[in-house]
């Protein structure tokens, strides 16, 4: 029988906490399976580098479940690009299954440029959206976090990149990326259109506002607000219900940002930001313009979790084809994402934790894939990189709760 579990929002580098206060809407549950320790977990390797990276995250997770005494049964399913060639859809009702019945959902990467010029269902990011919306997994976690070890890593001076700490709580499953009307057309002078259509209800934003409130609470109390409210009805209402829930989280500060400002802040001064909460497409872009401030998007992990279900855990970078089957990948993201998936979707915090020290302790041992290398450390494949973290793993000792 699955059960439910509670979790704080505190991101995996992060030690501030404060006092838990319960929200209805704000409480994100994974199914987990009884005391026995034994969780199903779907793998989705995908395309390019995917099934590389899922390998390495595998390895991890089989060694941290020998040390915690947990046992995982894996079932890999095909899906995207992989799956359009094996069954002619992207999402085959067979994947959707597996991990609808799972405790947890681990995804590689998806897409390439096979499948660029297929039509708009038959391609690998829709199976994407998919599986969001078929495991109704509408708040997306991404931390953007410049570790001590990478900070001559990021494109920025190291005085502005130097300490940055931030979450983005992006909503996942409304907006424009699934609102309706949309499609083709044509207008009376003969033109094509393409049209989409970005629509919010109330209850969609109240509950990834909750979250992002929660979210903000634990860490250091500072939430902004992203939207577009100058110009966009969706943003106005998105704007006038997060304002409107600000009295129920007096301790937690609120401001209001519109996006092209954010998207230039970001850059600008990102130390002033603490948790952002935002819409479906702004979240999608801020959040990688905000990963390329830790030095890589190969570093970052997401949790994209619902009410109830199985959480969705995957590196927010892509399927990288230039690199696929080279060795070149870098690993990490997904290996912090199966650290997030123990966290967030298992509640198994020892275990995560044991893979977080290892990921730095790797690092501080000054192995690099191609992507955070600089002069003077060991530059390494994601093969190599995945078994210096076997090692770090296996010689770590079990961390406190």
């Amino acid at each position: 029988m699955a059960a439910s579990l509670q979790f704080n929002f505190k991101p995996v580098f992060l030690t501030k906490s404060s006092t838990n206060h319960a929200a209805k809407f704000a409480t994100i549950r994974c199914s987990a399976s009884p005391p026995s320790k034994s969780y199903t977990i779907t793998l989705l390797p995908g395309d390019g580098i995917g099934p590389e990276v899922i390998s390495v995250a595998k390895n991890a997770l089989q060694l941290v479940a020998s040390l915690e005494g947990i046992k995982f049964k894996f079932n890999e399913m095909p899906m995207g690009g992989a799956a359009l060639d094996l069954t002619g859809v992207p999402l085959p009702e067979e994947t959707l299954l597996s991990a609808k019945q799972s405790d947890a959902v681990l995804l590689g990467a998806i897409g390439g440029y096979k499948w660029d010029n297929n039509e708009k269902h038959l391609k690998p990011e829709t199976g994407l959206l998919q599986l969001r919306e078929g495991l109704k997994v509408f708040a997306n976690l991404r931390p953007a976090t410049v570790l001590p070890q990478l900070v001559d890593a990021s494109t920025l001076k190291k005085e502005v990149a130097e300490g940055v700490d931030l979450m983005v709580v992006r909503e996942l499953t409304g907006g424009i990326y699934f609102g309706k009307p949309r499609g083709f057309s044509t207008n009376e002078n003969g033109d094509e259109l393409g049209f989409n259509t970005e629509v919010y209800a109330a209850h969609e934003i109240d509950r990834i506002a909750r979250v992002a409130f929660e979210t903000a609470r634990k860490r250091r109390g500072k939430l902004c607000s992203v939207d577009k409210a100058n110009v966009l009805e969706a943003s106005m209402l998105w704007r006038k219900r997060v304002t409107s829930l600000a009295s129920e989280y007096p301790d937690v500060e609120l401001s209001h940002m519109y996006v092209d400002n954010a998207a230039m802040q970001l850059v600008r001064n990102p130390k002033q930001f603490d948790t952002i909460v935002t819409n479906n497409i702004f979240g999608d872009i801020l959040s990688d313009e905000a990963s390329m401030i830790t030095g890589s998007i190969g570093m970052l992990p997401s949790a994209s979790l619902g009410e109830s279900g199985p959480g969705l855990f995957e590196p927010i970078h892509g399927s990288a084809p230039d690199i696929a089957g080279q060795d070149k990948a870098n690993p990490l993201a997904t290996v912090l994402s199966a650290a997030m998936l123990l966290k967030y979707g298992l509640g198994e915090e020892k275990a995560a934790l044991r893979i977080e020290a290892a990921v730095l302790d790797t690092l501080n041992r000054g192995f690099r894939t191609g992507d955070i290398h600089s002069a003077g450390l060991n530059l390494v494949g994601c093969k190599e990189m995945g078994e210096q973290v076997l090692k770090s793993i296996d010689s770590s000792v079990p961390a406190a709760v």
